[in-house]
C-alpha cells in the first residue's frame, strides 16, 4: 500500500480517542508557551539575570531526571485517562500559584521545579497512549502531527504571549495560562477508560529495572542520547531569547517555532519512508549551524531567519523517534517514550542553565554560539561512535544516532521483530521503519 494512504492525516481524526488527546495536548502546549514566557520575562524584569531568566523557562526541565529515576514506570502502569487530566489540573493549580503577587523569586523557582517533577510522567503516559490508538505503524505520522501542533501552539502562544505581557502584564498571562491548563484536563477527560499496559504497581524498583534494560541494548543507547543531547544544547540557544533581546524574545520563539514546523511537515509527510533515515544527521547539524552567526549581532530579520532555519532541524527527532519505538518491546513503550521525553527535557533544562551561566560571565550571543558548537560535537562524535560499530560488528550496523544506516551496515536477511532481540550485539537485528 502507497505510504501517503497509510499515514493520512486526515485518517488519524477518524481514529477514536485521537481528537481528545490532541486536542487536550493543544490546550498543554498552548498554556506552556504562554506560561514560560510570562515567568521568564517577569523573572528577568525583577532581576535583570539572564541565568535565572533562562533557569524560570526552562528550569523544570531539570527536575525530569528526578521522574525519570524515581517514577517512570507508572507511565505503562496508571490509566492514562486519569493521569492525564490530574497532571492538567496540577499544573493549573501551580500556574496560578507563580501569579500570586509578591513571590519571591526563589519560590517561583521551587514551583517551577515542583512543575518539572510532576510532569515527568507526562510525556511517557501521552506517546505510550498514542502508540496504542494509532499502533507502531502510525505513530511517526501521528507524531508529527502533534509535533506541527505544537509549532502552531507555540508560534500562536510565544506571538500572543509577547503581546499580552507587554499590554497587560506577566501574571494576568500566566493566569490565562493557569486556564488553559485547566481546559486541558476538561479535554482529557473525554478519553476513554483505558486499563494500564503492563500489570504491576508503579515503583521505584521497576522503573530501575526498566530503564537499565532499555538503557543495555547499544542501539536504543545511540539513538536516546542523540534525542537527548544535540537538542537540548540548541534548546540553551532558545533559552537566551529573553536576554538576548527582551522586546524582540516572542518574534523569535515564534520563528524558532515556526522553522520546527517546516521541519515537521518535510519529514512527516514530504519525504518517503525509505530516504527518511538519511535525513537525521543533517537535519542534527542544520540545528546547530545557523546559531555559529549570531555571535555577529546580526540585524533582527536576519536573526529572526536564522532561528527558523535552525529549527527545521527539529524534524531529525521524529526519525530518531521512529527508530526507537521500533527497537522497543510493546509493554515498555510508555516507558521508553517517557524516558526520551525526561532525558530530552532535563538536557534541555540542565543546557539552559549552562548557558545562562555563560552568557552571565559573556553575553547572550556568545553563549549561544558556544551551545550550537557544542551541539555540533555532540552530533559528530555520536555519529563517529556509530559507524565505528558498525565496522567493529558490535552493534549488528544499527542506524546512526540521526537514524542513518552506517556505511557497510545492514542485516538483509529475514530477522525476528526488534521486541524478540537480546541485547546489542547478540545477532542480526531487523531494519527498522524506513530503513533503505
Amino acid at each position: 500500500m502507497p505510504d501517503t494512504r497509510r499515514t493520512s492525516y486526515a485518517d488519524l481524526f477518524r481514529t477514536p480517542e485521537f481528537s481528545p488527546l490532541f486536542l487536550s495536548s493543544s490546550a498543554n502546549i498552548a498554556a506552556q508557551t504562554v506560561s514560560g514566557l510570562a515567568l521568564g520575562t517577569l523573572v528577568f524584569r525583577a532581576t535583570g539575570s539572564p541565568l535565572l531568566s533562562a533557569v524560570s523557562m526552562f528550569g523544570p526541565a531539570l527536575a525530569q531526571v528526578l521522574g525519570a529515576t524515581l517514577f517512570l514506570s507508572g507511565a505503562d502502569r496508571l490509566a492514562p485517562r486519569t493521569t492525564l487530566a490530574a497532571l492538567s489540573l496540577a499544573f493549573a493549580a501551580a500556574t496560578a500559584a507563580l501569579a500570586l503577587p509578591g513571590l519571591p523569586v526563589w519560590a517561583m523557582l521551587a514551583i517551577v521545579l515542583v512543575e518539572g517533577l510532576i510532569a515527568s510522567l507526562g510525556g511517557g503516559v501521552r506517546w505510550g497512549l498514542l502508540t496504542e490508538i494509532l499502533t507502531k505503524d502510525g505513530y511517526l505520522t501521528g507524531r508529527s502531527l502533534f509535533n506541527m501542533m505544537s509549532g502552531v501552539m507555540q508560534i500562536a502562544g510565544y506571538a500572543a504571549g509577547g503581546v499580552l505581557v507587554t499590554l497587560l502584564s506577566p501574571r494576568l498571562c500566566l493566569l490565562l495560562a493557569a486556564g488553559l491548563y485547566a481546559t486541558a484536563a476538561a479535554l482529557a477527560l473525554r478519553l476513554t477508560r483505558r486499563p494500564p499496559r503492563a500489570t504491576g504497581r508503579p515503583s521505584v524498583r521497576a522503573t530501575w529495572r526498566a530503564n537499565a534494560l532499555l538503557w543495555s541494548a547499544r542501539p536504543r543507547r545511540h539513538v536516546l542520547l542523540a534525542l537527548w543531547i544535540p537538542n537540548g544544547l540548541v534548546v540553551g540557544c532558545e533559552s537566551l531569547y529573553v536576554s538576548y533581546d527582551p522586546r524582540a524574545a516572542g518574534t523569535l520563539f515564534a520563528c524558532a517555532a515556526l522553522g520546527m514546523l517546516a521541519g515537521d511537515v518535510t519529514v512527516g509527510r514530504l519525504l518517503p519512508a525509505r530516504l527518511r533515515p538519511r535525513f537525521g544527521v543533517p537535519l542534527l547539524v542544520l540545528l546547530a549551524a545557523p546559531y555559529l552567526a549570531l555571535f555577529l549581532h546580526p540585524p533582527l530579520p536576519v536573526t529572526a531567519a536564522l532561528v527558523a532555519l535552525a529549527s527545521v532541524g527539529f524534524g531529525a527527532s521524529l526519525v530518531q523517534q521512529e527508530r526507537l519505538v521500533a527497537l522497543t518491546p510493546d509493554e515498555l513503550s510508555g516507558h521508553v517514550l517517557g524516558l526520551h521525553s525526561a532525558g530530552m527535557l532535563t538536557l534541555q533544562g540542565a543546557s539552559a542553565t549552562l548557558a545562562g551561566t555563560v552568557a552571565q560571565f559573556t553575553f547572550p550571543a556568545t553563549a549561544m554560539t558556544v551551545m550550537a558548537a557544542g551541539s555540533l560535537t555532540v552530533t559528530l562524535a555520536l555519529t563517529v561512535a556509530s559507524r565505528r560499530d558498525a565496522a567493529d560488528g558490535g552493534a549488528a550496523a544499527e542506524a546512526g544516532p540521526g537514524g542513518v544506516r552506517s556505511p557497510g551496515g545492514g542485516c538483509r536477511r529475514a530477522c525476528p521483530p526488534p521486541r524478540h532481540h537480546g541485547p546489542a550485539g547478540s545477532g542480526c537485528v531487523a531494519d527498522g521503519p524506513g530503513a533503505d
